[in-house]
């Protein structure tokens, strides 16, 4: 074992794949065939146990590659070696107080495990938290990157928030891929058990749900209830479209729409269709 223990020391891996070139734009810092070294910086030192095939970064750690930085109290980095001589990391931990930052995008936890092989990060403890933009996920179990699948996935409790705008279910899962200026964007969310989606307006209840980006509409199935004001409309199945607020209710196979309108004071209010194939939702009528 080799302990270097002076404030700020740098090491460089200069180790192929460990993270790749296109983690400037994301936090996916896996696959790939770039040959950019792998910075680490410690205020306690850094060990390298060659017995066990592992660098050990302790006291404000952060590695650092192209413009992705993983910042932690620790930072574990295990590597093996290649036929050819060379070496390789096939996995990146961070413990404590972790922070994974690109240029636009950030990850909080207390945990991170990055599997080079899968291109799989997974963020665990203290309410992981992602955020891109104006959208921010929190889970109360773990949020993972699949960067092969370009797709992120939250689980427990998840929370997918822009503006006014919530969309919260046991789990989601959030689909990638390059716009025109080629950075990786959401089109569509899955959202799973126990789905609601809250705006200024309204609240919305089911089973199941799924977001199109693109259109801004979100379809609930299952037991679906919407509620504006104190108006509820119940149904099998609706769709939300959070650009234009306008909700859409439609019956079940074997029974009706079912609403609730209650009169308010003020301009009258719009009244959901009885008949046809859906019902939408009043207006708010409240100043």
């Amino acid at each position: 074992m080799i302990r270097h223990g002076l404030r700020g020391f740098l090491l460089i891996l200069a180790v192929a794949g460990a993270w790749s070139g296109a983690g400037a734009q994301t936090l996916n810092f896996g696959a790939g065939e770039s040959d950019q070294p792998i910075e680490i910086f410690a205020d306690d030192g850094i060990e390298w146990q060659q017995e066990n095939l592992l660098f050990l970064a302790r006291g404000n750690a952060r590695a650092v590659r192209g413009e992705v930085t993983v910042h932690g109290d620790e930072l574990r980095a295990y590597y093996r070696e290649k036929p050819d001589g060379g070496s390789e990391i096939f996995r990146l931990d961070a413990i404590g107080n972790v922070r994974i930052v690109s240029p636009t995008q950030e990850g909080t936890a207390a945990q991170a495990v990055y599997d080079v092989d899968g291109a799989v990060l997974v963020l665990t403890g203290s309410t992981p938290r992602f955020r891109s933009g104006d959208d921010i996920v929190v889970a109360e179990r773990q949020i993972e990157y699949w960067e092969q699948k370009q797709m992120a996935v939250a689980r427990g409790n998840a929370t997918a928030t822009r503006e006014d705008r919530t969309l919260r279910a046991e789990t989601l899962a959030a689909y990638f891929r390059k716009d025109e200026a080629g950075k990786n964007s959401v089109f569509r969310v899955d959202a799973f058990d126990r789905v609601v989606i809250r705006t200024a307006t309204e609240t919305a209840n089911g089973d199941r749900g799924v977001y199109n980006v693109e259109s801004g509409i979100a379809t609930l199935t299952g037991s679906v209830k919407v509620e504006r004001d104190n108006n509820v409309l119940t149904g099998c199945r609706t769709e939300v479209n959070l650009k234009t607020n306008i909700s859409k209710m439609f019956a079940c196979p074997t029974d009706r729409v079912r609403g609730v309108l209650t009169p308010t004071k003020g301009p009258k209010s719009q009244s959901a269709p009885a008949t046809g194939k859906g019902a939408t939702a009043p207006k708010s009528t409240k100043p």
